[in-house]
């Protein structure tokens, strides 16, 4: 088993497919950084299909066993159902997911669950139309995700919705978007991180998730939530269930790190591999790639890189300084 220098085995790789994105959310992408003149990625830089499909299968070769579609925005890059047949294909591949804002869902959806898509994490962070459309930067409104998550129910994909907590901004309406929700799927609060470069973050706009937990309570004190045992190690959601049966999910990056357990690499839409979401640098493996380097170097490559890995930014926030990151909407959440 390949293991990082913390004794973590790699079993997930997140691969962008695009940095661009149809919202400009004020935590990832916001519209006075990514503007109308901004300059995204052409698409000659982009990995292409086949591309990703070699890389992704020499992950597969070193034990990763889940594949997630990101971007930007993924269901922009055109053709996408096409590559996610070619990553169902792979030998060892166990789960395909893909994080959306939802939008294109509705035309997209049929499509790729007959490609091959498992499952969908789709974010909506206010069902206030004020409140959503002043996160999302251009005033979209709720009900455009809502269509989303409707029409991936339909054609039977698994549904997680996840939820970016800000202080401030949406923290009133929490309770009232998971009570609206809560039939659809397992909603997961997110924890306000300091991804990339751009986003303002401060802690003071955090909300820990034992507040979230509180304030999605009947009695405001958190208490008919039971905690519940992980589905799997380095899961990344801190699971509880109310006592009506549903289930909620804790993403506590900030205030209770769980970097010890993570799993995950992540490979940018120019082939850039990053071992941590808050990595200022990564390791290029588009230019080996189309240099003619072998599918055994390759994995050799990537394996040097996990087996010197022992990132846990989280972990250490407050002891370290990091002035660069990688931009979220490169690498995905």
């Amino acid at each position: 088993m390949l293991l990082d220098q913390l004794g973590r085995p790699l079993r997930d790789l997140r691969i962008s497919v695009t940095d661009r994105c149809n919202l400009r959310c004020t935590y990832c992408m916001p519209a006075e950084i990514f503007g109308p003149d901004y300059a995204f990625l052409p698409r000659s830089e982009l990995l292409s299909f086949e591309e990703i499909e070699r890389l992704a299968r020499a992950f597969v070769a070193l034990g990763v066993q889940k594949l997630r579609l990101t971007g930007g925005e993924p269901t922009l890059r055109r053709g996408l159902p096409e590559l996610i047949a070619q990553l169902s294909r792979l030998d060892g591949v166990q789960d395909i997911a893909l994080t959306t804002n939802g939008l294109l869902l509705p035309r997209l959806a049929t499509d790729l669950k007959a490609a091959g898509l498992n499952r969908v994490t789709i974010s909506i962070d206010s069902l206030d139309p004020e409140v959503f459309g002043r996160m999302n930067g251009l005033g979209t409104h709720p009900q455009k995700v809502l269509d989303g998550i409707d029409a991936a129910l339909q054609v039977g994909l698994g549904v997680k919705i996840n939820t970016v907590v800000q202080r401030g901004v949406n923290e009133d309406g929490l309770r009232g978007l998971w009570l609206a929700l809560r039939e659809k799927a397992v909603v997961r609060f997110i924890e306000f991180m300091d991804v990339g470069n751009h986003n303002g973050w401060n802690l003071d706009g955090v909300v820990p998730s034992r507040e979230v937990l509180a304030r999605l309570s009947a009695d405001g004190t958190g208490a008919e939530f039971q905690a519940l045992n992980p589905h799997y190690p380095g899961e990344v959601a801190a699971r509880h269930r109310g006592a009506d049966g549903h289930e909620i999910g804790l993403i506590s990056s900030v205030s209770a790190p769980f970097c010890g357990d993570c799993t995950r690499a992540r490979l940018s839409a120019v082939g850039v591999l990053y071992t941590c979401l808050f990595a200022g640098a990564g390791t290029d493996l588009r230019a080996p790639l189309r240099a003619g380097t072998d599918d055994a170097a390759l994995r050799d490559l990537i394996a040097g890189v996990w087996a010197a890995r022992h990132d846990r930014y989280s972990e250490e926030r407050g002891e370290v300084t990091r002035g660069h990151k990688i931009e979220m909407s490169h690498i995905g959440g």
